[in-house]
C-alpha cells in the first residue's frame, strides 16, 4: 500500500507585511508571490522547511492601528513555538519596529504581543525610517487622491495581463493621461476605476473595490510617514535587544525625459514612465531640518558599490529616500524601485511571470533579486 510522503515540519516562520498600497491576496494576485517562493527555496536548499506567511494590513491606516492587526493576526496563528522572523515592505518595516518595540502601547488583547519572544530578525526592505517627502505631498488634498491613484496603478500593472494594461493605457490617454490622472482629477480617476475592473474576473472585482476604499477613507498612516512624523516615531520607538535588525536600500536612476519615455517598450511603460518621474521629483525633495540616517564609511562603500554612484539625500526609490532605508545592519543595497525588492520587475525571459511595477531605468532583474534572497536568509540564519 503506496503511502503519501511525509512534509518536513517548518524549522521557523516568516511573516510578509506589506507596505502602503500593499496588500495580501487580491483579485487572485499574491502581491508577495516571489518573494515566498525564493525564501523558500533558499531554505530548502540550506536543507529546512520555512512556513510564510503573508500578514494583511490597511493600506493606509495609522502606524499603530497596523501594528496591531500585525500583532493580534501573528498572536492567533504563531501558536507552535518556532522561532520567527520577520520582514517588512515600506511602511510595513514600520509596523514591525513598533510591534517590536518594548516601549510599545498598541491596542491589543493581553497575551497577543508574547510571539515578539520569539522573534529572531526582522529585515526591513525599502522601509523610510526616517520619513519621506512623498508623505507631505500625499497628505495634500490633491495628493491624497493621487495616493488613490497611485494604488490604483499598482493593482493594474500587478494583476492585470499585457494586453490588458495596453487597452487600459491607451483608454486612459484618452481620458486626458497620466497629467490629469496625478493631477488629481476625481472625475478622471472614479473613471479610470470603472475601466481597470473591466479587464479583472468579476469575482475579484469587489476585492479590488474594497481595498481602494480603503485607501480613499482611511489615509491615517500618510502624514506618520514624512520625515516630521518619524523624528518621533525614532525617539519611541526602541529595538528589542533580542531581535537582530537588518535593511535592504535602494536607489533608482533619476527620470529621463518623457520624449524618452515614449520610446519604451509599451504604451503602459510608457505612462508609468511619466508617473515615476512625478514621485520622484517629489521625493528627491529632503527636508532641510529633519536629515536622514547618516551612513557609516562602511555602509557609504556599500551603497557606492551597489547604485554604482554616490547616494545623497535626493537619492531614492520613486516614493523612499535611499538614506531614509538604514537601520539596522545593511544587508543590500543596488538600483532598483520601490517594488522590484519584491520581484515585481521586468523579465523577458520566457515562461517567467514577473511583471513591472513601474519603467524606472532602473534596470532592476532576476540577479539582483536572487542575490538579495540570500543575503536575507543568509542574515535569517545568522
Amino acid at each position: 500500500m503506496s503511502t503519501s510522503p511525509t512534509v518536513p515540519e517548518p524549522a521557523a516562520r516568516i511573516y510578509l507585511i506589506p507596505g502602503m498600497f500593499g496588500f495580501g491576496t487580491l483579485a487572485g494576485f499574491d502581491y508577495f508571490v516571489h518573494l515566498r517562493h525564493a525564501l523558500q527555496k533558499s531554505w530548502r536548499l540550506r536543507g529546512k522547511e520555512v512556513a510564510i506567511e503573508v500578514v494583511p494590513t490597511p493600506p493606509t491606516s495609522s502606524i499603530r492601528y497596523r501594528a496591531a492587526m500585525l500583532a493580534s493576526q501573528v498572536s492567533a496563528h504563531a501558536t507552535d513555538g518556532l522561532p520567527i522572523h520577520l520582514i517588512g515592505h515600506s511602511t510595513g518595516g514600520l509596523d514591525a519596529r513598533l510591534a517590536l518595540s518594548p516601549t510599545t502601547n498598541l491596542p491589543v488583547k493581553v497575551g497577543q504581543l508574547d510571539w515578539t519572544r520569539r522573534v529572531e530578525t526582522l529585515v526591513t526592505l525599502n522601509t523610510p525610517h526616517y520619513g519621506t517627502p512623498l508623505a507631505g505631498y500625499f497628505a495634500t488634498v490633491s495628493g491624497t487622491r493621487v495616493l488613490y491613484a497611485l494604488s490604483l496603478l499598482t493593482v493594474v500593472s500587478l494583476s492585470a495581463s499585457e494586453p490588458s494594461l495596453a487597452v487600459f493605457s491607451r483608454l486612459l490617454a484618452a481620458l486626458g493621461g497620466v497629467d490629469q490622472l496625478l493631477g488629481g482629477d476625481s472625475r478622471l480617476i472614479s473613471r479610470a476605476t470603472d475601466m481597470v475592473l473591466r479587464y479583472v474576473d468579476r469575482n475579484g472585482r469587489g476585492e479590488i473595490r474594497d481595498f481602494l476604499s480603503k485607501v480613499r477613507l482611511d489615509q491615517g498612516g500618510v502624514i506618520q510617514l514624512m520625515p516630521e512624523a518619524l523624528d518621533l516615531f525614532n525617539a519611541a520607538t526602541e529595538d528589542c535587544d533580542h531581535v537582530r535588525y537588518g535593511c535592504v536600500a535602494a536607489a533608482a536612476p533619476p527620470p529621463v525625459s518623457l520624449r524618452i519615455a515614449k520610446k519604451v517598450r509599451s504604451p503602459y511603460a510608457a505612462l508609468t514612465a511619466g508617473v515615476y518621474s512625478t514621485l520622484y521629483t517629489f521625493t528627491s525633495q529632503a527636508h532641510k531640518r529633519y536629515p536622514y540616517a547618516t551612513p557609516t564609511p562602511a555602509e557609504r562603500a556599500q551603497l557606492l558599490a551597489g547604485v554604482r554612484q554616490e547616494v545623497d539625500d535626493r537619492s531614492n526609490d520613486g516614493v523612499v529616500p535611499t538614506l531614509s532605508m538604514l537601520w539596522g545592519k545593511l544587508l543590500w543595497a543596488g538600483e532598483g524601485d520601490h517594488l522590484d525588492m519584491l520581484g515585481h520587475f521586468h523579465d523577458d525571459t520566457p515562461g517567467t511571470l514577473h511583471t513591472d511595477w513601474m519603467t524606472s531605468g532602473a534596470h532592476f532583474g532576476a540577479d539582483r533579486f536572487e542575490d538579495i534572497i540570500e543575503r536575507v536568509v543568509g542574515f535569517q540564519w545568522g
